[in-house]
């Protein structure tokens, strides 16, 4: 099976190094992208948006052959749901690592822009229930390669338009978000999770335990688990 993975803002292919190797030690082909202007200056990635991150992704699954698997970290859930949106009878699973499906018109969230791009704005910036799991070493090294990313990107709201994309099986992997209050979310239905809602088949995978959670970067942190729950998702 092919297995496009999106990394989320700031990263690029290489945050998945840690996870590629289980998952082609299992026979799966693995295609880790970097988004267009990712590390660029702003006069060179001012007109980048979200639709060509989708765009990105979208063409990458047109060079394959066969039904392909996407894998979404964090903001990158949206753009692989973009892509599920724009093909969905090529998509066998789309796998969301600790994020959720936007609807129509959301964007992944709003951070500090400076001279036209939107830098890492270091970890003192997220919960501490995100970066819980991540060592000082960790945290440095992850941090040494992180690159800004285009300013619109983060607010450019997704444009959706095939409702097939709810049929396209979905699974999320979380790390912060325990499996049964995600379940209560959907259950009430507020208006910003309609669309995890409307997902006809959809599996949730926890990688954290009670008493040992797990952060919003499991890639960095426990990447063996992540590999694992995505083979778990694949089936």
């Amino acid at each position: 099976m092919h297995i496009i993975l999106v990394p989320g803002l700031w990263l690029d292919a290489s945050s998945w190094g840690d996870v590629v190797p289980a998952l082609e030690a299992a026979g799966h082909r693995t295609h880790p992208l970097t988004m267009p202007g990712v590390g660029a200056s702003a006069s060179d990635s001012a007109d980048i948006g979200i639709s060509d991150w989708i765009a990105a992704t979208v063409a990458e699954l047109d060079a394959l052959d066969g039904q392909v698997v996407l894998v979404g970290h964090s903001g990158g859930g949206n753009v692989v749901y973009g892509a599920v949106d724009a093909r969905p009878d090529r998509v066998s699973r789309v796998v969301f690592l600790d994020t959720f499906p936007p609807g129509e018109g959301g964007s992944i969230s709003e951070f500090p822009v400076v001279d036209g791009v939107i830098p890492f704005p270091g970890w003192d910036f997220f919960d501490d229930s995100d970066v819980a799991d991540l060592d000082p070493q960790t945290r440095a090294d992850a941090a040494a390669r992180a690159k800004s990313v285009p300013e619109r990107v983060p607010t450019d709201p997704i444009r959706l338009s095939d409702e097939r994309r709810r049929a396209v099986p979905a699974t999320i992997i979380t790390g912060t978000v325990p499996a049964m209050q995600i379940r209560e979310i959907i259950h009430g239905a507020p208006a910003w999770a309609a669309e995890l809602a409307a997902l006809q088949q959809l599996d949730i995978i926890e990688l954290g335990a009670p008493g040992d959670p797990t952060g919003h970067w499991p890639q960095f942190s426990r990447p063996g688990a992540v590999a694992e729950a995505i083979l778990q998702a694949i089936g």
